[in-house]
C-alpha cells in the first residue's frame, strides 16, 4: 500500500527533541488513591468553580514548598550534581491549534505556591486563549524548533544542564493532564524530576494520583509520603483558600483543563 509522507512541523520536532531528552531519565512512578472530598465539596459550593488543573497545581507547589527535594535537579555543568531551587516553577502542558495542526505547547508558572486561585486561573486562560504567537514562550520555543536539528539539540542540552537556566526554560516541575477528556497518562515522560498526573474524579471525591520522579533525586519512599501529604493539602490550605471565594475572591473563572 503507498502511503504518504508527512513533513514533521516545528512543533512535532519540538516534541520530539523533548522526548530524546526524557528518556534518559531514570523515571519511577509511585501512585496513590486519594479522596479529595473536602475540595470536592467546597469547589462544588462555588458559584464559578475554579478548575481542578488550577487546585491541583497550586496544591504541589505547596508540597514542593515543603519538600525540598522535589526543587531540585541532576544537573551535569559544571560536574555532576544535584541542585535546589528557592521556589518552584510550574511547566503546563497545551494543546493549542497552530498552523492547521493540534500541538502542544508548554507554560512556566513561577512560585504558583504563592499566587492566588483567581491569579492563576487567569495564567492558565491565557495560555490557552491568546494566540499561539503572542505568547512568548510558545514563540520562542516553536523558532527554536526550526533550528538545524544538533544545534538546538545542544541549547536544549546547555539548558537542562546548567542549574539556574533550566528552571527558566524548561521549569522545576510539570502537570499534564488527559481527565478532563476521561481517560489518564500512564507513563508522560519529561526532562523534569518530577511530571505529576490525575485521573477522572469521582462523584464522592475519589482519584487516583500519580508522581513520577527522576531516581536520580529522590526515593520512592519520600515520595509515597509526599502523595499522603499532597492529599492533606488538597482538602486543607486548598479546600479553605476555594471556601473563602464566595467571601470575596473572585477566581476569574475556570480555565479549560489541559490536555497534553
Amino acid at each position: 500500500m503507498r502511503g504518504r509522507s508527512v513533513k514533521l512541523s516545528a512543533a512535532r520536532r519540538l516534541v520530539g527533541d523533548l522526548m530524546r531528552f526524557s528518556i534518559i531519565v531514570p523515571r519511577v512512578t509511585v501512585q496513590r488513591q486519594m479522596n479529595i472530598g473536602a475540595l470536592q465539596r467546597a469547589r462544588a459550593s462555588q458559584p464559578e468553580r475554579p478548575s481542578w488543573v488550577v487546585l491541583f497545581l497550586k496544591g504541589y507547589g505547596l508540597l514542593s514548598k515543603e519538600t525540598p527535594e522535589f526543587r531540585r535537579a541532576y544537573v551535569k555543568l559544571p560536574r555532576p550534581q544535584l541542585y535546589e531551587y528557592p521556589g518552584s516553577v510550574a511547566s503546563v502542558a497545551h494543546e493549542r491549534e497552530h498552523e492547521g495542526e493540534r500541538v502542544v505547547l508548554l507554560s512556566t508558572i513561577k512560585t504558583p505556591e504563592r499566587r492566588s486561585i483567581s491569579e492563576l486561573s487567569a495564567m492558565l486562560q491565557e495560555a490557552r486563549s491568546r494566540p499561539v504567537l503572542e505568547i512568548r514562550e510558545f514563540k520562542r520555543a516553536l523558532k527554536i524548533a526550526r533550528l538545524p536539528a544538533p544545534l538546538r539539540r545542544l541549547l536544549m542540552w546547555l539548558s537542562l544542564n546548567m542549574g539556574r537556566q533550566r528552571s527558566h526554560r524548561f521549569g522545576t516541575f510539570q502537570l499534564s493532564v488527559y481527565s478532563g477528556l476521561g481517560a489518564e497518562s500512564l507513563n508522560p515522560l519529561t526532562p523534569l524530576t518530577t511530571i505529576f498526573n490525575y485521573g477522572p474524579i469521582g462523584e464522592d471525591g475519589s482519584v487516583t494520583v500519580r508522581i513520577h520522579y527522576d531516581h536520580r533525586v529522590m526515593d520512592g519512599a519520600n515520595v509515597a509520603r509526599a502523595l499522603a501529604r499532597f492529599e492533606e493539602i488538597l482538602n486543607g490550605e486548598i479546600a479553605d483558600e476555594v471556601a473563602g471565594l464566595s467571601k470575596g475572591e473572585n477566581p476569574s473563572i475556570a480555565a479549560p483543563e489541559p490536555s497534553a
